[in-house]
């Protein structure tokens, strides 16, 4: 199923027929934050686990 560029211009008016103009942008604007923290969290995540690695190998360097 492939989609052309006619087809994606047909979807995108009935979406803004639908929706309205001022809808798709507050959920544009949600989904961008939404990716936004997302990413903080995988990030934060990431160092939550370096910094648990880094203590594991200070204590097996004491121990």
């Amino acid at each position: 199923m492939n989609l052309g560029p006619t087809e994606l211009i047909i979807i995108l008016i009935i979406v803004m027929l639908l929706f309205g103009v001022g809808r798709i942008s507050k959920i544009g604007e949600e989904l961008g934050k939404g990716i936004r923290a997302f990413k903080e969290g995988l990030q934060s995540a990431q160092e939550d686990e370096s910094t648990e690695a880094e203590a594991a190998n200070k204590t097996e360097e004491q121990g």
